[in-house]
């Protein structure tokens, strides 16, 4: 069947929701760190490329997404899938506007749709306002994000600031009357000038009723729920076997860094259970302390408590606990620091023996596995909406590989750090 889709994914936590919502129903998935410097199977039906784009300069988010469809073409992948946040964490520059008319330019592709809705994760769009569970984004968490704060929920409002395109929208009525209903509006909407379109969804069925509407759509922009309803346009199927992993050993560890109200409560909860855990204070240590300095007192922490339990490191906080810090030590500084910092715990652990590794937010996933020199990985179950386990190769493991899986920030139960260990035990022995 060869490679069907490729995807671009502009975080690392991102690319591992799109692969395990194409995985779940029924594909053959790779996921790549970065530009694939190694061969993929050749049973492979889709490729996702996860790159660390969502925050950087919009130019070089171009730059980067250009290189990854490239490559994607010349593999011969006959559609196209631009994957951002479902939360469509952005500013006014970008960068899911740039990068989506940067692919259409490249293209020749007159349009296309956004959508992050994920039912399943509790985003719906309704009217083109984004909801984050019953609360619209603006009022959501989301509207203290330390790098991207979404203080309007109007999605045609926020693409259009980004966009020289017009932007229009498909409602949920038009959307609830199926494919051609779907591809009559795609007409009007191309016949008034407009190249990209917010589509309503409010359930998995109306994901369902939009895939087949995007066959022939060159390139798709969306969050991971648009993928559950686009393998059955090929043919494929769920499959029992598509997620499949090696059975799972050695020691566990928790590194967290995301400051998500989600990831707040999962930190809370592992520590109110008793469990082992590490709090980074970036202010503990004077600006210039070199993070390797820093990572082995972490380490040296962490080996002498992970042998009985899982042990959890985090730099998690609330909205006024970051602002203190980079009020102190520099929005760009705080943050990269910190990310240092636990990408190099999370290579000391892995030496020392943790072979399966929870690590939670976007950023601070993006910086553990280029750590790890992680370049593949295979998708395996979902532990929660969003968030499989993983198992990839690594230089640093001991045993010559790790499980892991990448969680973002906003997702997960209360007690997924906990539930995350277990649910991979019981899946190597059921």
């Amino acid at each position: 069947m060869g490679l069907l889709l490729g995807c671009i994914a502009d975080d690392f936590t991102g690319a591992t929701d799109l692969a395990n919502n194409l995985v779940r129903a029924g594909m053959r998935v790779v996921q790549t760190i970065g530009l694939p410097d190694a061969p993929i199977p050749d049973d492979c039906n889709a490729v996702v490329i996860a790159l660390k784009s969502r925050t950087i300069a919009p130019e070089q988010a171009v730059k980067q997404s250009l290189a990854a469809l490239q490559w994607l073409q010349e593999q011969g992948a006959q559609q196209m899938y631009f994957k951002y946040c479902s939360t469509f964490d952005s500013t006014a520059q970008g960068n899911i506007g740039p990068v989506t008319e940067a692919l259409m330019q490249a293209m020749g592709c007159d349009f296309t749709i956004a959508t992050p809705a994920f039912p399943d994760n509790q985003r719906t769009v309704f009217k083109g306002h984004l909801f984050v569970g019953d609360q619209l984004l603006s009022d959501s968490g989301m509207k203290n994000h330390p790098l991207t704060p979404m203080t309007d929920a109007n999605l045609v409002h926020v693409l259009q600031a980004q966009c020289q395109r017009q932007v229009g929208l498909i409602d949920y009525r038009c959307v609830a009357k199926g494919v051609h209903a779907i591809a009559d509006r795609i007409t009007e909407l191309k016949s008034q000038g407009i190249s990209i379109a917010v589509v309503d969804a409010l359930s998995n069925d109306d994901l369902l009723r939009l895939g087949p509407a995007l066959a022939d759509m060159p390139l798709v922009t969306a969050g991971s729920g648009v993928a559950i309803g686009l393998p059955s346009n090929w043919g494929i199927q769920p499959a029992a076997d598509s997620a499949k992993l090696p059975a799972a050993r050695g020691q566990q560890a928790i590194i967290s860094g995301s400051c998500s109200l989600a990831t707040q409560g999962q930190v809370a909860h592992f520590v109110a259970q008793g469990g082992a855990a590490y709090q980074l204070d970036p202010l503990a240590w004077p600006s210039d302390t070199p993070p390797a300095d820093i990572a082995t007192q972490v380490v040296n922490w962490a080996t002498a408590h992970m042998a009985s339990s899982p042990v959890l490191v985090y730099s998690t906080a609330d909205a006024e606990q970051v602002k203190s810090v980079q009020a102190q030590r520099g929005t760009q500084h705080a943050g990269e620091h910190t990310e240092q910092v636990l990408a190099l715990v999370a290579q000391g652990l892995v030496q020392h023996g943790v072979s399966q590794l929870v690590v939670a937010g976007g950023e601070t996933s993006g910086a553990c596995v280029q750590a790890l020199g992680i370049s593949q990985l295979t998708i395996g179950a979902q532990i929660d909406p969003g968030v499989p386990w993983c198992y990839a190769p690594s230089r640093f493991a001991p045993s010559g590989g790790l499980h892991i899986t990448l969680k973002s920030g906003n997702f997960g139960s209360a007690d997924f750090f906990t539930k995350a260990f277990q649910f991979l035990h019981q899946a190597a022995h059921p």
